[in-house]
Parts: structure tokens; C-alpha cells; sequence
């Protein structure tokens, strides 16, 4: 059975020894020597007019996808996400009603808990006003490796805002290594009147246009269950620690809720996205933490250790993380094992169907990631084949 969401684009603007598990050579959660690791950097800038509610819909849906298609990527990448809306006649007039919603940062569950909590209003969208704030605010990687990129999405003129010319904000993005990509929300000739083509082509971006009526495809499979099954029994793994320990545990079952709300797809793409090193919770998880060596467990105050390991040895601290590393390996493996089956069966399902992905969101930003992350060095396994850019 297939299931046909809204479709949406968004404003994301999505960087002690252990038991170590055999692994595949391309298993997505196989740690890599950090000289190995290279950063993306991905804004989504989101219209959040009165129209656009089911493109915001349409994004919750996919971001997790998003995410796994980025986990294929090889050098395997250290992700940053940024979100920012624009638009709503709910934001400051004085900003030209543009609002980060999210610096940019590794913690994807914080990103999608903003992002679900989005709300349509009216509004007056200037483009030129939301790249200018993403590009100039954000703690952007400086390395010139780095996959710096925005996307901006809406379904109005890109050449409204009277006070910042357009060509001069998309050079000042390019000049800093920032790609901008378009997504119009319309007819592709329509965006290319408007100026959401200009926005690409002056940034070395790419400009596509969707159908926001035709809805993302979301095909429900025989593994959704289990998969959001293990994605739950992988939150066990966890280990809550410090001052942000309790709330990142309490939003990563939160943000697991906001995804089955959405259908099992949704729910299984976010297990599968757990599954990967871009789900990295160090800032709050003594697992992550303790594996990255960005904490020090002998200069850890005794008050910030969960009530659990207080009491315990050095000995007994080391083995009760290192038994829940071996524990979320092996569940990673698993999910892996089960996603790549899911994957198979649902591009037989949408064959079978006559069903296509080409005017979705999350498409046309895969593909876009696709191509631009070639240039920098990156090569992917596997996935969907890259829609062409629009006409």
C-alpha cells in the first residue's frame, strides 16, 4: 500500500577503548579516523506563508530520508543542519519577516522538533532577505573542503524585497563558498520569470521547480514496524549525562513520536537515519561523548554521571559503556540490514505503481546534494537515480 504525503520544502538552514563489532566496509555507522571526516554544512530556508502548509509537511515527512541519503556518502560526512523561515506575517516586519528557527548544528533531533513545530501565516517572502540573514549569521565552516549550501524554497516571486537587491545577495553567498539552490513551488517557466533561476545560476546552485499538488511519495513496506521497533530499542543505548543529558534523552522519544505521527514510513526512514554517525547526540549521550573523546570520564564530576554509574568502579563505568556501544552496534547493524531491504522493496513497489519522485522535494534536494558534493570530492553509494535539473 502507497501513501501520498503533501509535498514540502523547506527552510532548513538540516559540523576509553570500546567493544567494537565487526562491520562492513560501507555500514554507515562505522566510526572513520577524523582527519577522514569532511563537513557539510545544509540551511534549509523555509516559506512559511499561508500556502505552504503542505510542503512543511511534506518536509517532516523526508528529512530523514534526507539524512540517510547524505550517510552513503564517502568520505562519510560530519553534518550540520540550519533551519530559518520566512514569509509569516507572525515574524518581525523589521527583519523583512525572516527568523533563524536553528543555528547550525550536529543535534538533528533539535532541528526536527523545530521544524515540526512550524506554522503557516500569511506573509510577504523575500527571498533575498533569508539568503542575506543564512549566509552572513550562521557559524559556517571555514575549511574550504566544506559543502556549504542553502536551499530555498517558496511559491511567490524571488525578486519582492525592494531593499536587497537579489544578484547582489547570491554573490555575496557565492563569494563565501555558499551554493544557493531554488526550489519554486510552481510551473518551471513561472520560477524562471520570477527570479528563482537567477537565484542558481548566479550562486553555481541548481533551480528546480515542484509541483506543491502533487505530493511526496511515502511507500508503506513489511519492514516499517520493525524498524521503528529497533529504532526505539536503540534509545536504551543511550546515556544521558550532564546538564543537557535528561532533556536530549526526553527529545530524541519526543522526536520519535512526532515521526510515527506522520505514518510508518516516516518513522522507519527516522529509525534507519538513527542508525548512521550523522545521528550524533556527544553534546548529551556519555556514549557518543566518551567514542568522539569530547569528554574526559576522569574529570567528570560525580553529579553528572546518570544515578546508575555513580556508585560504579572506573572499571565498571568502562564496562557498562563499553557493553552499550556492542549493544548499539549490533541494533545499527540490524536496522541497516533491514533499511537496505526496505529500500529495494520500495523502488520494486513504485515501478509496479508507475510512481515517480521526480517533482518531490526531497528529490530534487538529493539530487542537488548529489551533484554538488561530487565536486568537493564525495562519492555515494547506491541510491536513487538524480532527477534532471528543470528545464
Amino acid at each position: 500500500m502507497n501513501k501520498t504525503v503533501p509535498l514540502m520544502l523547506a527552510a532548513v538552514v538540516l559540523t576509553a577503548t570500546f567493544v567494537v563489532l565487526p562491520a562492513a566496509e560501507d555500514n554507515p555507522a562505522r566510526p572513520e579516523p577524523a582527519k577522514a571526516q569532511r563537513c557539510v554544512n545544509l540551511v534549509i530556508c523555509l516559506d512559511t506563508s499561508g500556502s505552504m502548509s503542505g510542503l512543511i509537511e511534506s518536509a517532516k515527512q523526508k528529512l530523514w530520508a534526507i539524512v540517510n541519503e547524505l550517510a552513503t556518502a564517502r568520505p562519510r560526512p560530519k553534518l550540520r543542519v540550519g533551519l530559518y523561515q520566512y514569509g509569516n506575517d507572525g515574524l518581525d516586519s523589521g527583519t523583512g519577516w525572516v527568523q533563524r528557527i536553528c543555528e547550525l548544528t550536529e543535534d538533528l533531533d533539535t532541528v526536527y522538533g523545530k521544524l515540526f513545530a512550524l506554522k503557516t501565516n500569511g506573509g510577504t517572502e523575500y527571498v533575498a532577505r533569508v539568503v542575506r540573514s543564512a549566509a552572513r549569521e550562521l557559524d559556517w565552516d571555514k575549511d574550504r573542503g566544506t559543502l556549504k549550501m542553502i536551499f530555498v524554497a517558496g511559491n511567490e516571486a524571488a525578486t519582492q524585497d525592494k531593499e536587497y537587491k537579489l544578484k547582489d545577495i547570491c554573490k555575496e553567498a557565492i563569494s563565501k563558498g555558499i551554493i544557493v539552490n531554488s526550489i519554486f513551488c510552481g510551473p518551471t517557466a513561472e520560477g524562471r520569470k520570477t527570479g528563482w533561476a537567477d537565484v542558481a545560476a548566479w550562486t553555481d546552485g541548481r533551480y528546480a521547480a515542484i509541483d506543491q499538488d502533487s505530493g511526496t511519495v511515502a511507500i508503506q513496506t513489511p519492514y516499517d514496524k520493525k524498524l521503528t521497533e529497533l529504532g526505539e530499542q536503540l534509545n536504551k543505548t543511550y546515556v544521558a549525562y550532564g546538564a543537557k543529558g535528561q532533556a536530549g534523552k526526553a527529545n530524541q522519544a519526543a522526536q520519535d513520536t512526532n515521526a510515527a505521527k506522520l505514518g510508518a514510513p516516516a518513522g522507519a526512514q527516522r529509525a534507519a537515519a538513527k542508525s548512521t554517525l550523522l545521528y550524533n547526540n556527544a553534546s548529551w549521550d556519555l556514549v557518543d561523548a566518551v567514542k568522539q573523546n569530547s569528554v574526559d570520564m576522569e574529570k567528570l564530576k560525580t553529579d553528572e554521571l546518570p544515578e546508575g554509574m555513580r556508585k560504579m568502579s572506573r572499571e565498571q563505568r568502562k564496562a557498562y559503556l563499553d557493553k552499550q556501544y556492542a549493544e548499539r552496534q549490533r541494533l545499527q547493524k540490524e536496522i541497516q540490514d533491514l533499511h537496505a531491504k526496505r529500500q529495494e522493496h520500495v523502488k520494486k513497489e513504485m515501478a509496479k505503481q508507475g510512481l515517480s519522485e521526480a517533482k518531490a522535494f526531497d528529490a530534487v534536494l538529493r539530487a542537488a546534494v548529489r551533484e554538488q558534493a561530487a565536486k568537493k570530492g564525495f562519492e555515494f553509494k547506491g541510491g536513487e537515480q538524480a532527477p534532471p535539473p528543470s528545464k
